[in-house]
């Protein structure tokens, strides 16, 4: 279904007339209004016992980055697996699961509402495009399903992003680079006389690439207004556009790559993606009292999503497929934020239930003759997923050695499919299978030394059966697919030269949905995931830092009705990988970097025949800060100095190998202003 561009002219003619009347008042405050939020957070890195990494503004902004994608080099463990699609998300890569970002490993979300999409490609398919890097207040990375204020995506982590919501700034990033790259962001924050704030932001980008049809373009737009109607009420609205296109190049077998990794293999078609993405939230903020409050959110998104795709079917035969989401949701939530104190220990607790209901168009064709559909549909229906689920959050601080934190999510899920016309598929369409599910998290932090926090925590998260298997009438019913993790850590600080986290994980997953027969399924398979994952930062002096990153994983089939699969690896995702990064500032106004890279081997397929290379980059930058009224930063980086010729992605389809060529050697330069 169109978005409505009516409702897209409103949106923005209305936060176009608050951005001016911001301008016309651009004089600092001194009255500040409390910002308001979608659901309370206990699970803040600072103080939680689950691993997390947290990046900053300011962390955000030092890295000039224009995909935030790229922000994932800088957790331990974490790869992106970039498909080098377009505007087609990558395989992002978290405590071995291989399938984030283009599936539904990894759960996302932005000031608390999911940005995981049902049924758009793979469930729980992530667009991270439609953030704004230079909006980003936080981007914080909880590590496995430890999270109760969020369910279904949530088994290898959880991408918790927290935009600015409040200050005084208006600041941009231009930067040019190779291959006709051009970045532009701005964002703005201003207070409305006493009682309102404004915050805007947005981004275009375009790029030809490195490849023939690699030719990108898109633009994003975030706005929020909040205003304190009374000291007790406060209110928000916010909206979020994105608009991309882009063509694509596909993907190169294996003699192509090692002869000629920019070039294009003769079958590909002009493939390429087309999205449009909407979405209008309301916030209400009430304060009960000084200890207890009520947060209240609705919101809709309204998504057109179609890519076109060309690949092998066999060893000789290549075919173009189209692939179309229409996708719809409204979804509503309150919950309950306060503090209190139980025989004179300190408590925090959440406590909330939230709805929502999304449904999406989807079309499928396969055989295009360059875009054209020749063949009848093979895929032409409707889903509709519902939930209701209710959650809570108590963090209580028994003794600096005994901070408890406990976690209880119940989820209930109904739906359906609907043929809306004929189609030559086989794809399972009738009732949802029916799945409730309750998922407990437990956590204990103990504050050790003032150098010397450690931490320990189970917790349980599950994902409903994938695609249209949850359609399915043979095999009724299902049960989840249960994750279960167990962690430890610790994280070591010396003054502020010196910081150290260190985390070991478990991670086992059971009732893996198989196919029995044609149309009939059954829980039975199991995988375990054990790693260990480590960052540190030395800083011996003010003007030069080392910071590190590594992670280590080890996966293992340990339940399938295959037996040659018993013991293998789960494909796709690296045994280890690291970053290194060092920065020297000689001067006080100059910054020079340099950004090492590494991504170990990978099984490629199931039956571990076949191992992707790994490949390490090394990156070079450099910066001069002027500072005074109007400060400005200018920049220059060269990404992959060394020009290495690796594969950002390896896979198998139609029985051929085949390679998703990363980036060359690259320039970019910038400035970034603040006004």
């Amino acid at each position: 279904m169109a978005i409505n561009n009516g409702l897209r002219w409103a949106v923005a003619c209305a936060l176009g007339s608050l951005s001016l009347g911001a301008v016309a008042d651009m004089q600092p405050g001194e009255a500040t209004i409390d910002e308001v939020v979608v659901k309370g957070q206990l699970l803040r890195a600072q103080e939680s016992a689950y691993s997390a990494t947290v990046l900053d503004t300011s962390m955000i902004r030092e890295q000039a980055l224009a995909d935030v994608d790229d922000l994932f080099r800088l957790v331990p463990g974490m790869v992106v697996r970039d498909l080098q699609l377009g505007s087609v998300a990558s395989n992002i890569v978290i405590r071995g699961f291989g399938n984030g970002g283009h599936g539904g490993d990894l759960g996302a979300v932005i000031d608390g509402i999911p940005l995981n999409e049902a049924m758009s490609h793979a469930d729980g398919y992530v667009d991270l495009n439609t953030v704004v890097p230079l909006e980003i207040d936080s981007f914080t990375v909880f590590k496995g399903p430890v999270s109760a204020l969020y369910g279904n995506y949530n088994r290898g982590g959880l991408v918790d992003i927290q935009t600015r919501k409040s200050g005084d700034y208006a600041e941009t990033d231009l930067s040019l680079g190779s291959y006709g790259t051009v970045d532009l962001q701005a964002a703005y924050g201003s207070q409305l006389g006493d009682t309102q704030q404004v915050n805007l932001a947005g981004q275009l980008f375009r790029t030809d690439g490195y490849r023939p049809q690699g030719h990108t373009e898109r633009g994003t737009f975030a706005g929020r207004w909040s205003a304190e109607v009374t000291p007790a009420l406060q209110v928000a609205l916010s909206t979020r556009y994105l608009q991309s296109e882009s063509d694509s190049a596909s993907y190169l077998t294996q003699t192509q790559f090692e002869t000629d990794p920019r070039g294009i293999d003769p079958n590909t078609q002009n493939d390429g993606a087309d999205k449009e993405f909407l979405t209008v939230r309301g916030d209400l903020n009430y304060a009960i009292n000084d200890e207890l409050k009520l947060l209240t959110f609705a919101y809709t998104t309204q998504q057109d999503f179609t890519r076109w795709f060309s690949r092998p079917i066999n060893a000789t035969t290549w075919r173009q497929r189209e692939e179309t989401y229409d996708r719809s949701v409204y979804g509503a939530g309150t919950s309950l934020n306060g503090v209190t104190s139980l025989a004179s220990v300190p408590v925090s607790y959440i406590a909330g239930v939230e709805t929502f209901r999304e449904s999406t168009e989807y079309k499928f064709f396969d055989g295009l003759d360059h875009r054209r559909r020749v063949l009848p549909a093979q895929s032409n229906r409707e889903t509709e997923l519902n939930s209701v689920s209710a959650f809570t959050e108590i963090r209580a601080t028994l003794h600096p050695l005994a901070q408890l934190s406990v976690g209880l999510r119940a989820d209930r899920f109904t739906g359906g499919c609907e043929l809306r016309g004929a189609e030559t598929g086989s794809d399972p369409c009738g009732a949802l299978n029916k799945a409730d599910h309750v998922s407990p998290k437990l956590g204990l932090n103990s504050q050790v030394a003032d150098w010397l926090q450690l931490r320990a925590s189970w917790s349980e998260g599950f994902a409903l059966p994938n695609g249209f298997v949850k359609y399915a009438i043979g095999g009724q019913p299902l049960d989840e697919n249960i994750f279960r993790q167990t962690e430890i850590g610790a994280h070591f600080t010396a003054a502020d030269v010196f910081e150290f986290d260190v985390a070991g994980y478990r991670l086992k997953s059971t009732g893996e949905v198989r196919t029995v027969s044609p149309g009939v399924y059954e829980n039975y398979g199991a995988t375990l995931r054990k790693g260990v994952e480590a960052s540190a930062r030395w800083k011996p002096v003010e003007s030069f830092e080392l910071s590190a990153v590594y992670g280590v994983t080890d996966t293992e089939v340990t339940q399938n009705a295959d037996a040659r699969l018993l013991g293998l690896s789960v494909a796709g995702v690296p045994e280890n990988s690291g970053s290194l990064e060092a920065t020297l500032r000689p001067f006080e106004d100059w910054s020079f970097s340099a950004f090492w890279r590494y991504v170990g081997e990978y099984d490629v397929d199931a039956f571990n025949t076949l191992q992707a290379e790994n490949y390490d980059l090394l990156d070079l930058g450099v910066s001069y800060t002027a500072r005074g009224e109007r400060n400005y930063r200018v920049y220059a980086r060269l990404d992959n100095v060394t020009d290495e010729k690796y594969a950002t992605s390896v896979s198998v389809i139609g029985g051929q190998l085949l390679f998703a060529p990363g980036t060359p050697r690259t320039v970019r330069a910038g400035i970034q202003f603040d006004f």
